[in-house]
């Protein structure tokens, strides 16, 4: 997992390695930085505006990070709270040095029985200004999508069942539009999902791999697959109304063979005017002021 924050540049690995890359003032080298997360992670975001970053995975339940305290050198006296802490509380309820708020496991299940963590993917849903107030969606191996509010609580405030339909979620991206997001399963499916009901509002048919990174934009939506396809798909704007019926579906526009497997897409943020041709204008302009013949001969 590779981000870029104005100079610096963020790599994480799934064994929690997180490093900082900043290039100097002067471009006369590097500044490295070295942060330690928890291991087996599966999915690393940094926020919009680069004050946090999420992460989530195996038996690492979705936690949010302040960017610059987790790369702050541990002072003696955060040290010294931290080990009182971890005698007054379990250890998975203390939070480490930088990090701002920790989901719960949501509740047992109907057996009583304890429900595995497996934390596949995760993103923002919007932003904001304050570190320790975000919206966060997250999807899970068992197929699951939970919304967070780290403002309401730790457990989702909501949880949409069964959405990835093979082998659970392998990833999710935010949509263009406020109640919007896109996910993707392991099998070949990829989902429009409507996050006002958690329902599927259309797919996306003639898939043949499994879509390993969405990107959306207001008006398409890209995805890299292990078919070594990259695809262009239309975008549908969602009803009014929750649960109504939409008379479009989302289709794939455009494909382009890679020489490897693409890991990545990502949009960048800029939305290019269509040119005119001028010299088709002008034809046109042409045509518009010409008689219909037909109709000279009907007048004669």
């Amino acid at each position: 997992m590779v981000l870029k924050r104005r100079s610096s540049v963020f790599s994480c690995t799934t064994n929690g390695a997180l490093l900082m890359s900043t290039l100097k003032d002067d471009n006369s080298g590097v500044i490295h930085k070295l942060a330690a997360l928890p291991s087996r992670l599966c999915d690393w975001r940094l926020s919009h505006d680069r004050q946090t970053f999420a992460y989530g995975g195996d038996e690492v339940e979705v936690s949010l990070w302040d960017t610059e305290r987790a790369f702050a050198p541990p002072s003696e006296s955060s040290a010294k709270g931290a080990l009182v802490n971890s005698k007054k509380r379990k250890q998975s309820d203390t939070l480490f040095p930088g990090e701002v708020w920790r989901a719960k496991n949501v509740p047992n299940d109907f057996l009583g029985l304890r429900q595995p963590v497996h934390n596949t993917s995760l993103t923002y849903l919007s932003p904001s200004t304050s570190a320790s107030q975000q919206h966060l969606l997250a999807g899970t191996r068992l197929g699951d999508m939970r919304r967070y509010d780290t403002r309401a609580g730790r457990r989702p405030v909501a949880v949409f069942k069964g959405i990835g339909k093979v082998g659970g979620v392998k990833t999710v991206e935010k949509g263009s539009s406020e109640h919007e997001a896109f996910i993707s399963d392991y099998g070949s499916n990829v989902y429009a999902v409507d996050l006002r009901n958690g329902s599927i509002s259309y797919g996306y048919k003639g898939l043949s791999g499994t879509a390993i990174s969405l990107a959306a934009s207001p008006t398409h939506l890209a995805s890299a697959s292990i078919d070594r396809y990259v695809r262009i798909h239309s975008v549908v704007q969602l009803p009014d109304k929750v649960g109504q019926h939409l008379d479009k579906k989302g289709t794939v526009l455009e494909r382009v063979f890679m020489t490897t497997i693409p890991t990545v897409v990502v949009w960048d943020q800029e939305q290019d005017a269509v040119p005119v041709d001028e010299d088709e204008q002008e034809g046109d302009d042409v045509w518009e002021g010409m008689k219909n013949a037909v109709e000279d001969d009907e007048k004669a």
